[in-house]
Protein backbone atom coordinates (compact mmCIF):
# COMPACT_ATOMS: atom_id res chain seq x y z
CA UNK A 1 0.00 0.00 0.00
CA UNK A 2 0.98 3.67 -1.27
CA UNK A 3 1.83 5.68 2.19
CA UNK A 4 2.35 9.28 2.11
CA UNK A 5 3.97 11.70 4.93
CA UNK A 6 2.10 14.53 6.07
CA UNK A 7 4.32 17.12 7.53
CA UNK A 8 2.95 19.41 10.45
CA UNK A 9 2.69 20.61 13.42
CA UNK A 10 0.43 23.16 15.78
CA UNK A 11 -1.71 25.88 13.77
CA UNK A 12 -1.73 23.81 10.12
CA UNK A 13 -4.91 25.17 8.36
CA UNK A 14 -7.62 22.59 9.52
CA UNK A 15 -8.79 21.71 5.93
CA UNK A 16 -5.71 21.80 4.06
CA UNK A 17 -4.62 18.92 5.71
CA UNK A 18 -8.11 17.24 7.23
CA UNK A 19 -9.27 17.46 3.80
CA UNK A 20 -6.52 16.23 1.17
CA UNK A 21 -5.90 13.27 3.87
CA UNK A 22 -9.47 12.28 3.83
CA UNK A 23 -8.99 12.40 -0.33
CA UNK A 24 -5.72 10.64 -0.18
CA UNK A 25 -7.12 7.99 1.89
CA UNK A 26 -10.44 7.26 0.28
CA UNK A 27 -8.04 6.82 -3.08
CA UNK A 28 -6.57 3.58 -0.88
CA UNK A 29 -3.21 5.51 -0.07
CA UNK A 30 -2.49 5.73 3.44
CA UNK A 31 -1.39 8.72 5.17
CA UNK A 32 0.78 9.61 8.58
CA UNK A 33 0.91 12.65 10.37
CA UNK A 34 4.15 13.37 11.33
CA UNK A 35 5.23 16.51 13.75
CA UNK A 36 8.27 17.99 15.81
CA UNK A 37 6.14 17.34 18.53
CA UNK A 38 4.10 14.13 19.97
CA UNK A 39 0.28 13.15 20.97
CA UNK A 40 -1.75 15.55 19.09
CA UNK A 41 -1.43 18.75 17.18
CA UNK A 42 -3.98 21.56 16.93
CA UNK A 43 -5.37 22.92 13.99
CA UNK A 44 -6.03 27.28 12.82
CA UNK A 45 -9.74 26.91 11.24
CA UNK A 46 -9.78 30.57 9.64
CA UNK A 47 -10.08 32.88 12.46
CA UNK A 48 -9.61 30.35 15.64
CA UNK A 49 -8.21 27.62 16.78
CA UNK A 50 -9.88 24.49 15.47
CA UNK A 51 -10.26 20.43 15.52
CA UNK A 52 -6.68 18.65 16.93
CA UNK A 53 -5.39 15.35 14.99
CA UNK A 54 -3.34 12.52 16.55
CA UNK A 55 0.59 12.67 15.59
CA UNK A 56 1.52 9.08 14.12
CA UNK A 57 5.29 9.76 14.38
CA UNK A 58 7.61 12.10 15.65
CA UNK A 59 10.51 14.13 13.16
CA UNK A 60 12.97 12.38 15.81
CA UNK A 61 11.37 8.64 14.91
CA UNK A 62 11.41 8.95 11.17
CA UNK A 63 14.99 8.47 10.32
CA UNK A 64 14.53 9.47 6.16
CA UNK A 65 12.14 9.22 3.35
CA UNK A 66 12.14 5.63 2.78
CA UNK A 67 8.82 4.17 3.52
CA UNK A 68 6.85 6.86 2.09
CA UNK A 69 6.00 7.43 -1.44
CA UNK A 70 5.29 11.51 -1.04
CA UNK A 71 5.27 14.22 1.29
CA UNK A 72 2.15 16.55 1.84
CA UNK A 73 2.36 19.70 3.85
CA UNK A 74 -0.70 22.11 4.45
CA UNK A 75 -0.20 25.44 4.96
CA UNK A 76 -1.31 27.82 7.15
CA UNK A 77 0.52 30.93 8.36
CA UNK A 78 1.63 29.27 11.70
CA UNK A 79 2.46 25.68 10.34
CA UNK A 80 4.88 25.95 7.88
CA UNK A 81 6.29 29.63 10.03
CA UNK A 82 7.31 26.87 12.94
CA UNK A 83 8.40 23.75 10.47
CA UNK A 84 10.78 25.69 9.00
CA UNK A 85 13.02 27.00 11.72
CA UNK A 86 13.03 23.27 12.76
CA UNK A 87 16.36 21.65 11.00
CA UNK A 88 15.42 17.99 11.11
CA UNK A 89 11.84 19.07 9.11
CA UNK A 90 13.92 21.00 6.51
CA UNK A 91 15.93 18.00 6.05
CA UNK A 92 13.46 15.65 5.47
CA UNK A 93 12.09 17.82 2.64
CA UNK A 94 15.42 17.76 1.06
CA UNK A 95 15.20 13.79 1.51
CA UNK A 96 12.31 13.41 -0.25
CA UNK A 97 13.29 15.90 -2.98
CA UNK A 98 16.05 14.18 -3.56
CA UNK A 99 15.04 10.54 -3.60
CA UNK A 100 12.80 12.58 -6.73
CA UNK A 101 9.40 12.05 -4.38
CA UNK A 102 6.28 13.67 -4.95
CA UNK A 103 6.33 16.82 -2.72
CA UNK A 104 2.67 18.58 -2.49
CA UNK A 105 2.70 22.03 -0.70
CA UNK A 106 -0.64 23.99 -0.28
CA UNK A 107 -0.97 27.94 1.25
CA UNK A 108 2.15 28.97 2.99
CA UNK A 109 3.19 25.69 2.65
CA UNK A 110 5.93 26.72 -0.19
CA UNK A 111 7.76 28.31 2.58
CA UNK A 112 8.61 25.20 3.29
CA UNK A 113 10.40 24.27 -0.28
CA UNK A 114 11.92 27.79 -0.01
CA UNK A 115 13.71 26.71 3.23
CA UNK A 116 14.90 23.81 1.50
CA UNK A 117 16.01 25.49 -1.36
CA UNK A 118 14.25 23.37 -3.65
CA UNK A 119 12.38 25.79 -5.91
CA UNK A 120 14.98 27.34 -8.17
CA UNK A 121 14.00 26.97 -11.44
CA UNK A 122 10.46 25.71 -10.80
CA UNK A 123 7.37 26.71 -11.61
CA UNK A 124 5.13 27.24 -8.55
CA UNK A 125 2.11 28.47 -7.03
CA UNK A 126 1.04 29.41 -3.47
CA UNK A 127 -0.86 32.08 -1.35
CA UNK A 128 -0.49 35.19 -2.29
CA UNK A 129 1.24 37.13 0.30
CA UNK A 130 4.49 34.86 0.31
CA UNK A 131 4.44 35.07 -4.01
CA UNK A 132 7.24 37.57 -3.69
CA UNK A 133 9.29 34.51 -1.33
CA UNK A 134 8.85 32.35 -4.07
CA UNK A 135 9.82 34.88 -6.78
CA UNK A 136 12.89 35.62 -4.31
CA UNK A 137 13.80 32.07 -3.83
CA UNK A 138 14.13 31.79 -7.86
CA UNK A 139 10.48 29.86 -8.94
CA UNK A 140 8.51 30.58 -11.76
CA UNK A 141 5.66 31.89 -9.46
CA UNK A 142 2.07 31.33 -11.61
CA UNK A 143 -1.30 32.23 -10.72
CA UNK A 144 -3.08 28.41 -10.80
CA UNK A 145 -5.18 26.32 -8.45
CA UNK A 146 -2.34 23.38 -8.64
CA UNK A 147 1.30 23.99 -10.46
CA UNK A 148 3.69 20.73 -10.96
CA UNK A 149 6.87 21.01 -11.71
CA UNK A 150 8.94 17.75 -11.34
CA UNK A 151 8.46 16.58 -8.06
CA UNK A 152 6.75 19.32 -7.11
CA UNK A 153 2.62 19.89 -6.56
CA UNK A 154 2.10 23.16 -4.79
CA UNK A 155 -1.89 25.37 -4.38
CA UNK A 156 -3.15 28.53 -3.55
CA UNK A 157 -5.31 28.16 -0.80
CA UNK A 158 -8.37 25.88 0.52
CA UNK A 159 -10.40 26.27 -2.32
CA UNK A 160 -7.57 24.39 -4.38
CA UNK A 161 -7.77 21.30 -2.62
CA UNK A 162 -9.53 18.86 -4.88
CA UNK A 163 -7.11 20.16 -7.77
CA UNK A 164 -4.09 19.89 -4.96
CA UNK A 165 -5.50 16.08 -3.98
CA UNK A 166 -6.13 14.85 -7.22
CA UNK A 167 -2.64 15.89 -8.73
CA UNK A 168 -1.16 14.11 -5.00
CA UNK A 169 -3.09 11.10 -5.39
CA UNK A 170 -1.99 10.86 -9.17
CA UNK A 171 1.60 11.57 -8.76
CA UNK A 172 1.38 8.44 -5.50
CA UNK A 173 -0.22 6.17 -7.71
CA UNK A 174 2.00 6.93 -10.90
CA UNK A 175 5.27 6.85 -8.36
CA UNK A 176 4.09 2.98 -7.45
CA UNK A 177 3.68 1.81 -11.11
CA UNK A 178 6.81 3.07 -11.72
CA UNK A 179 8.80 1.22 -8.86
CA UNK A 180 6.39 -1.52 -9.67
Amino acid sequence: MSKVCILATNGFEQSELFKPKENLENAGIETEVVSIESGEIKAWDQDDWGKTIKVDKTLDEVKSCEGYDALMIPGGQINPDLLRVDDRAVALVREFDMAGKPIAAICHAPWMLIEAGIVEGKTATCYKSIRTDLKNAGANVVDTECAQDGNLITSRNPDDIPAFSEALIARVKEKVTENA
